[in-house]
C-alpha cells in the first residue's frame, strides 16, 4: 500500500506554495522529494479548478492540452504565457511503486493577475423625485475581481454618506464589490454628474465615462389633465350611447312573421262614421 510521505523521510515539498504573476508571464512551479523515493520515482502533475481535475504531466510526458503551453524540467513545471484560465491548484504527486511503496504530494496555488479594463457605467438619465434609482459600474476582465468607487462631480463618494460633510444629507447605499450605487428615494439633491472607477491592485485605476442624472418633480398638472381628458372621453361616449338609444337603434323587432299594415280610413262627406276602406298584407 502506498503511504503518504512525512517529515524528512519520504517527503514531497515545494518552495512555492503560492504564486501570483501577471498575465503573460511564465511561472515555474517547483517540486522536490527526498531520496527515499529512489531514482525511478514516478512524477505526475495535476491541475484542478472549480471541482474539475485534469493531468498536466503523466507517464513521462505532457498531455496534449499542455504540449505547447508548458515545459517539464527536473521535477518542476514551467507554464508559458499564462492567462486567467490558468488560475487554480497544481499538485505534484511523487510515488515509488517498488517496496517499500511510498507516496507524497505538494500543492501549489497559482493566481494570474490581470489589470482591470475601463468599466462600463449605467446611470438613468432622468428620474422622478421619490422613486428608486440604481446606478451600476461593471468590469469583468480584472483578476482578482475589481472593487469599485463612485464619484459625483469628480468628488469621491464615501460608502457611508454620513461620514462626509459633502454627502451627509444624501441617502444612498454603495456596494464597492458589486459596483452598485442605490438611491431608494431620489431627491433633487441627487441630480448631477456621476462617474465610477475599477481597481484591483494591478495596474492603474480605470475610470468610466461621465453620465448625468436629472431628477424631476412629479408632474401633478399633467396627471390631472390626463384624468380630465379621460373623463371627457367617457362622457362623450355616454352621450353618444344615449342618443342612439333615443333613436331606437338598440330596439329589436321581436316579430318574426308578417306585419299587417292598415290604412287610415277615409271620411266621406255623406257619412261621418269611420269605416275601414282597405287592408293588405305586406
Amino acid at each position: 500500500m502506498l503511504r503518504q510521505g512525512f517529515g524528512t523521510k519520504a517527503d514531497v515539498s515545494t518552495s512555492t506554495p503560492f504564486i501570483a504573476v501577471d498575465a503573460g508571464n511564465s511561472p515555474e512551479l517547483l517540486c522536490s522529494y527526498t531520496n527515499d523515493f529512489g531514482p525511478n520515482a514516478r512524477i505526475e502533475w495535476k491541475f484542478s479548478k472549480e471541482g474539475f481535475e485534469s493531468f498536466v504531466y503523466v507517464d513521462g510526458k505532457l498531455t496534449d492540452a499542455y504540449a505547447n503551453r508548458a515545459e517539464f524540467f527536473n521535477t518542476g513545471l514551467r507554464l508559458k504565457n499564462v492567462t486567467p484560465k490558468d488560475n487554480g491548484t497544481y499538485t505534484c504527486e511523487v510515488s515509488k511503486i517498488s517496496d517499500p511503496q511510498l507516496f507524497g504530494k505538494a500543492i501549489i496555488n497559482l493566481l494570474v493577475r490581470v489589470a482591470p479594463s475601463v468599466p462600463t457605467i449605467q446611470v438613468p438619465t432622468s428620474v422622478t423625485t421619490g422613486s428608486k434609482a440604481e446606478l451600476r459600474c461593471m468590469e469583468t476582465e480584472g483578476n482578482p475581481p475589481s472593487t469599485f468607487k463612485w464619484y459625483k462631480g469628480k468628488i469621491l463618494m464615501p460608502e457611508n454618506p454620513k461620514s462626509s460633510q459633502t454627502f451627509q444629507n444624501a441617502s444612498y447605499i454603495l456596494d464597492a464589490n458589486a459596483g452598485t450605487l442605490t438611491f431608494n428615494s431620489v431627491s433633487k439633491d441627487d441630480a448631477g454628474e456621476y462617474q465610477c472607477s475599477a481597481s484591483n491592485g494591478i495596474g492603474a485605476e480605470q475610470f468610466s465615462s461621465v453620465v448625468s442624472m436629472e431628477v424631476n418633480d412629479v408632474n401633478v398638472g399633467g396627471i390631472v389633465a390626463a384624468v380630465i381628458v379621460v373623463i371627457l372621453i367617457l362622457a362623450l361616449i355616454g352621450v353618444g350611447v344615449w342618443f342612439l338609444w333615443r333613436r331606437g337603434s338598440f330596439k329589436r323587432d321581436s316579430s318574426s312573421g308578417k306585419k299587417v299594415i292598415y290604412s287610415q280610413p277615409s271620411e266621406t262627406r255623406s257619412d261621418r262614421n269611420f269605416q275601414q276602406t282597405s287592408s293588405f298584407l305586406v
